[in-house]
């Protein structure tokens, strides 16, 4: 049995989960992969049924009737329409959205809307808002009118391609995205980041990683956070949208080709143990996850201490590593260099085989790689 069938492919790394809406269902799909989840909501979602500016837009298309109505998410046209209900004009919503070419981005989109017993003129097969707007500019948008129903979040360069292109555009805006009622998750979440105690940070919307980038400066993290997105903690965005507020900090990001929630978890899947170091020592196959490593396969949680050190000295296997040295590696390390003889001590127990690292007296410690690989390794240099 393959360690991956064993223990899951994310077993030994932890993850970040910003999300609000949908959040235990991504958490499920990282917990059966072996992963240990943090989760803090970035933002809270506010449904705008008793909002003027939701009542105010959904009257003005009643009564001016637009050409074309795009539904961007199912939740969110849902929610248009119950609150339309709930304010007496429901019936004569339908009635207008019937006349109108309605595009919906999407077959869960579709769904709402044929369970809303209306019908789409066209919906795309990739899901992408890219190819709704593709298809509006080729139709030709000069004097139309066309009705945008968002879910919270802004669409950058869509509102404006259209009306570049001679539209008026009317914005219905459904949701509203607000900063947490509880920080304290999210302050914690944002200390682990730092202090580089994540292995991968999920985002689900512009607007999450936007509220977390805020957080972060308005606590005076924004600098330690840039350093570990931009560094050892992978950025995984459902979708390109999403990534924007990331991007435009410099911050790399990782985008599943379908802008689903499972196929970024199996990106997670692929990228995350493609970058483990495995390394043959003492005779024993040790592949170095984030917070944990197999030896031989079987799994052995190590405290952050721990991995501090063995990061250390996976970085030059088979050399040693001054005590001085890895004395800077460990967390909020001071000048006594008995600290790392204690965390020497308990990773060593951590990892169930002591010779794996040998001890070289008044120099410091080493990786014990096995011979053969350091012949070729040399024999390569």
């Amino acid at each position: 049995m393959r360690d991956d069938e064993q223990h899951g492919p994310l077993a030994g790394f932890t993850v970040g989960v910003t999300a609000a809406r949908r959040a235990d269902e991504l958490g499920t799909l990282l917990q059966r992969r072996g992963a240990t989840v943090v989760h803090a909501p970035a933002l809270r979602i506010v449904p705008l049924a008793d909002d003027s500016e939701l009542l105010a837009a959904t009257e003005e298309l009643i009564d001016q009737v637009p050409d074309v109505v795009v539904a961007t998410t199912a939740i969110g046209f849902r929610g248009w329409i119950e609150a339309a209900d709930g304010w007496g004009i429901g019936d004569r919503l339908l009635d207008r959205l019937r006349t109108v070419e309605l595009l919906a981005r999407g077959p869960k989109v579709k769904g709402a809307v044929r369970a809303a017993g209306l019908t789409e003129a066209w919906s795309p097969g990739s899901e992408s808002m890219a190819e709704v707007l593709d298809r509006l500019l080729d139709e030709g948008v000069e004097g139309r009118r066309i009705a945008l129903q968002l879910h919270g979040e802004p669409l950058p360069g869509f509102v404006e391609s259209l009306r570049a292109g001679g539209a008026e555009v009317v914005v219905v805006p459904v949701y509203r995205w607000m900063e947490p009622e509880d920080l304290a998750p999210l302050d914690r979440l944002l200390d682990v980041t730092a202090a580089r105690g994540l292995d991968a940070l999920t985002f689900t919307s512009a607007p999450a990683a936007a509220s977390f980038l805020n957080r972060a400066d308005q606590r005076g993290l924004l600098p330690e956070i840039l350093g570990a997105l931009q560094g050892e903690v992978v950025s995984a965005c459902v979708g390109p949208v999403t990534a924007l507020p990331l991007q435009a900090r410099g911050i790399d990001t990782i985008q599943p080709e379908r802008f689903r929630l499972g196929p970024l978890v199996q990106l997670l899947c692929r990228e995350l143990p493609g970058g483990a170091r495995t390394l043959p020592v003492a005779g024993h196959r040790v592949e170095i996850r984030g917070h944990a490593v197999l030896v031989d396969d079987e799994l052995r949680p190590v405290p952050p201490a721990g991995m501090a050190l063995l990061h250390s000295l996976a970085r030059r296997p088979g050399w040693v590593v001054a005590r001085a040295d890895l004395l800077r590696a460990l967390p909020g390390s001071g000048t006594d260099e008995h600290a790392v003889e204690t965390a020497m001590a308990r990773l060593r127990t951590a990892l169930g085989v002591p010779r794996l690292i040998q001890t070289v007296v008044k120099r410091g410690y080493r990786l014990a790689l096995d011979p053969a690989a350091a012949d070729a390794k040399y024999a390569d240099s």
